[in-house]
Parts: C-alpha cells; sequence; structure tokens
C-alpha cells in the first residue's frame, strides 16, 4: 500500500478540522492518537491495515 503518508496527511487533517470547527477538544485528539497507537500493537493490526488497503484499492479503482 503506497498511500500511507498521504492518508496519514488526510486523516490529521480531518483530526485538525474536528478540533477547529467541531468542538474536539485536544484531549479527545490525544485519546485518539493512543487508541490508535495500542490498536496498532495488537493482532487485529494486519486485518484493520488490509481493511484500509481494499477500500483504498476500490475507491483507486473508480477513479480511472
Amino acid at each position: 500500500m503506497n498511500v500511507s503518508v498521504p492518508l496519514v496527511v488526510l486523516l490529521g487533517a480531518a483530526v485538525w478540522i474536528a478540533w477547529r470547527y467541531m468542538g474536539l477538544r485536544a484531549w479527545h485528539a490525544f485519546m485518539c492518537l493512543l487508541f490508535g497507537f495500542f490498536l496498532a500493537a495488537t493482532s487485529a493490526a494486519p486485518d484493520i491495515r488490509q481493511m484500509v488497503t481494499l477500500i483504498v484499492d476500490a475507491l483507486g479503482e473508480s477513479q480511472k
């Protein structure tokens, strides 16, 4: 999956928009960050990565 950096930037922008305009508190964002960090260390991480890859590939195919 070659979209990891752009995907992280896109998700970061979504969090920034939620923080700026939707009332997301800084500690909410921090908790989301911690949740993602610890989720990446679980056995579910490969399945989540595969699901995201399939979604990104499907979206890429719809653009062609």
